[in-house]
């Protein structure tokens, strides 16, 4: 039976977030998954698939026999692979950031393994910068809900000469600005 714990619990861990962020919008087998992520040993990532699949995060969608043994092609599954409000509602300050270093570690990574790319084409798809923005709750949810209908297309491999990038967010509300008044 699996378990029910928040995803935050499962998927704030570097190794799991990294598993997640790998398997979004594409399948891939155990073997394919273990040379995305060179630098996690095989029992750690077996490992953290397993907790992954017991929370219904990642499912596996196929399974062949490969010299003497089972080799699993791995998806997310029906649970959402997001920190919602709620998990970050719940969260202690320390834990909160705790998960977004988690989060930041995880993106650096990532950075750093294309860095170490040497096709210099790629540069043609990075972009990295900050956008204010002034919002309600409200807003923000609509903003957040168009960009995902506008995204939606984009988000399974498709073929062709498409490449794969990760479009990362973060949002970070201001606190208030402390006018002072004059004498």
């Amino acid at each position: 039976m699996a378990s029910r714990s928040t995803i935050a619990d499962v998927v704030l861990h570097p190794v799991r977030l990294r598993i997640v962020q790998q398997l979004g919008g594409r399948q891939l087998t155990t073997g394919e998954l273990r040379a995305a992520l060179p630098s996690v040993t095989q029992a750690t990532l077996y490992r953290h698939v397993a907790a992954l699949i017991d929370a219904e995060i990642v499912t596996v969608v196929d399974e062949r026999r490969v010299r003497g043994t089972i080799e699993r092609t791995l998806a997310l599954g029906e649970r959402m692979a997001h920190v919602g409000h709620d998990d970050l509602n719940a969260m202690s300050d320390a834990e909160l950031r705790n998960a977004f270093l988690t989060f930041l570690s995880a993106l650096g990574e990532s950075f750093d393994t294309f860095i170490e790319n040497e096709d210099r084409n790629l540069r043609n798809y990075l972009g990295f910068g900050t956008t204010p923005l002034y919002v309600t709750t409200d807003d923000l949810a609509q903003i957040q809900t168009r960009l995902a209908e506008l995204l939606a297309p984009y988000q399974t491999d498709s073929g062709g000469d498409r490449t794969r990038i990760a479009l990362t967010t973060a949002v970070i509300p201001s606190p208030p600005t402390i006018t002072v008044e004059d004498d």
